[in-house]
């Protein structure tokens, strides 16, 4: 999805709803809107799944919409369920792990996705 400056509120249908991976992958993730200075996705995880994302060169929030896992971080590990909402700043590592249920998250990138060069070094 491309840069898109919206000179209007615009509804988001779906976003934060399990959708299942695609068959041979790991985890599925949707981008639903970006803008310039932000971007919304939503990550499914199925349970024991596996997490395979890089650090981000932006901001990020995670909001749990379903599901149950374990979120690991350098500075500490937290469980999360429906309703955590999750604070990652650029460039930190990070990981969905002990996925007991399918995981869904809502995932807002500030600024958008990728425009800070994509996947930080690391």
């Amino acid at each position: 999805m491309g840069l898109v400056r919206l000179a209007a509120m615009q509804i988001i249908e779906r976003a934060g709803r399990w959708m299942p991976p695609p068959v041979g992958t790991a985890n599925d993730w949707v981008e639903h809107l970006k803008t310039p200075d932000l971007s919304v996705g939503t990550y499914c995880i199925p349970a024991g799944g596996l997490d395979d994302q890089s650090p981000h060169t932006e901001d990020e929030v995670y909001v749990v919409t379903a599901g149950r896992a374990r979120i690991v971080t350098p500075s500490g590990e937290s469980a999360v369920g429906p309703g955590s909402v999750v604070f990652v700043p650029a460039h930190e590592e990070h990981r969905f792990v002990d996925v007991t249920e399918d995981l869904t998250l809502l995932v807002f990138f500030g600024p958008a996705y990728g425009s800070r060069g994509g996947a930080a070094q690391g």
